[in-house]
């Protein structure tokens, strides 16, 4: 009898079953690698062979480009990121800007390099293309192993890792924390380093100069105009800083207190609308009508690259006197969100700001030092008093009044040092918008302001002078409440505008 035949097909059956299996668990790896992983196997992973670590695409005319393996992003295969054009016209761009960076010594093949804020990564390809191989990118979401998880406002890095840091396709200008982003950047950077930015939009000059007060210790190595990749970037403004120091920060000696008003701002000064150069009879008419004139400074610039966002309505009175009435309603804010200061001595105004969200109260009164004042309620004959119970008030230090020298209500109330408290508040990052109605003590403050050098922190001042002005209820008389006459009024609001502070008459 003949040996039955179906051990050798059961065999072969086994051995074509095994391998089966091995080249599912192959596939399986390989797309676990590729699809997850996003990256090449390591020694001592499970591999059956190890993925190559760069997977060359051909592109047309710009001979071979290795892109190394990475997973997909933005809902497209990783095939149809890197061959698609705008990938392609990207790679190209950047490639030829970090050549002329490397040929401009702002950059070299060892330099360890950092783009932030690119969820593509074609930045960061392009730099590895061309010889910089310790280089990598950061963006919301990751593109591995182009690009790691981070933001601008928060590198995942430590003090001083890189020696070039590149933000491209307008990433800084999209910024919704442009301090924060710059702080990021300058702490990262190396001293001696070199950060490049890339600019979408057109930018006037003093959104770049407030671009330049976020970077301390950083000097600007070039500034020109390249030609941009796709209609969204037909025109790209390329700057490249030096960071000078070691930590990023600015050292000042503010011993003098002085400052200098810079040229740029003096030009906005030059386009601002005229002053009023001939006391009107009618003031309270004539100044009313002038606030459609007035050239407002947020209609002139882009004031997007300022840290925070400042109204300080020095003798703000009720809520509805100038911040509710016109500041909140009528001031272009460019979308941008005001914190608002709320300087008022005078207690019967008070209540009006205790449920205010984004109002503090200050509820003293502006004035050159800390000290006690009297405060008087003064009305003029046939004044009409527009909050009930109160009239308008001047303050004057205590030592200095006599009995005999008020007419009206006289009250003490707590004077401090407003110059001081400025400089405490707020910084040269921040765009403050002042208004000040002081019943006029203006000829103390805005002295003691140059003084101090705290009238370089102010962006824009809506100011209301007090004079002896005609007087409304009697045609021929004027007010014996101020001293100061119209001609001294012009010559605080020349002397501002010639020292380059942008100051509006106000009523």
């Amino acid at each position: 009898m003949e040996p039955p035949a179906g051990k050798p097909g059961s065999l072969r059956n086994l051995l074509i079953r095994f391998l089966l299996i091995g080249v599912f668990l192959i596939v399986v790896r390989f797309a676990y690698v590729i699809s997850i992983a996003g990256e090449s196997c390591n020694i001592g992973d499970f591999c059956f062979f190890s993925l190559p670590e760069t997977l060359s695409i051909v592109i047309a005319s710009a001979g071979p480009l290795a892109v190394e393996s990475a997973s997909s992003g933005g809902g497209l295969s990783r095939e149809e990121l890197y061959t698609s054009k705008d990938w392609i016209n990207g790679v190209r761009f950047y490639s030829s800007v970090f050549q002329e960076l490397i040929a401009g010594g702002y950059l070299s093949p060892n330099s360890k390099s950092l783009c932030v804020e690119t969820p593509t990564g074609r930045d960061v390809f392009a730099l590895r293309e061309i010889g910089v191989r310790d280089a990598v990118g950061i963006s919301r979401k990751a593109a591995k192993p182009l690009v790691k998880v981070g933001r601008g406002e928060r590198i995942p890095s430590p003090d001083g890792a890189f020696d070039f840091v590149f933000s491209g396709e307008g990433s800084f200008e999209k910024s919704a924390k442009p301090a924060e982003f710059a702080a990021e950047i300058a702490r990262t950077l190396k001293p001696g380093g070199f950060a490049v930015f890339h600019f979408v939009s057109p930018r006037d000059t003093y959104s770049f100069n407030s671009f330049l007060d976020l970077f301390h210790c950083f000097s600007v190595v070039k500034l020109h105009g390249l030609e941009g990749f796709d209609s969204s970037m037909p025109y790209i403004r390329e700057i490249v800083l030096k960071k000078e120091c070691g930590d990023g920060k600015l050292h000042v000696d503010d011993s003098n207190g002085k400052c200098f008003v810079p040229g740029y701002k003096h030009d906005l000064v030059k386009i601002a609308e005229p002053l009023i150069e001939e006391e009107p009879l009618k003031p309270w008419i004539t100044l009313k009508r002038n606030l459609k004139n007035i050239t407002y400074l947020s209609s002139m610039v882009d004031m997007s690259f300022k840290n925070r966002y400042v109204y300080v309505d020095v003798g703000a009175r009720s809520y509805g006197s100038s911040i509710g009435s016109w500041f909140r309603k009528q001031y272009p804010k460019q979308n941008k969100t005001f914190h608002v200061y709320a300087i008022e001595a005078d207690k019967t105004f008070h209540k009006d700001y205790a449920l205010k969200k984004g109002i503090s109260l200050v509820p003293y009164a502006a004035w050159v030092k800390n000290e006690t004042l009297t405060f008087e309620i003064h009305r003029d004959p046939g004044e009409q008093v527009e909050v009930k119970g109160r009239g308008m008030g001047r303050i004057r230090p205590v030592q200095s009044s006599g009995k005999g020298e008020f007419d009206g209500e006289v009250e003490k109330i707590q004077g401090f040092d407003f110059a001081d408290w400025l400089k405490k508040t707020v910084t040269m990052n921040d765009f403050v918008v002042m208004k000040m109605d002081v019943e006029g003590t203006e000829f103390d403050l805005i002295p003691r302001l140059f003084k101090t050098g705290a009238i370089c922190l102010i962006d824009e001042i809506f100011l209301e002078c007090h004079y002896n002005r005609w007087q409304r209820c009697c045609p021929g008389r004027r007010s014996s409440k101020y001293e100061k006459t119209y001609d001294q009024c012009l010559g605080l609001f020349n002397s501002l505008r010639q020292s380059g502070v942008l100051v509006h008459q106000w009523w």
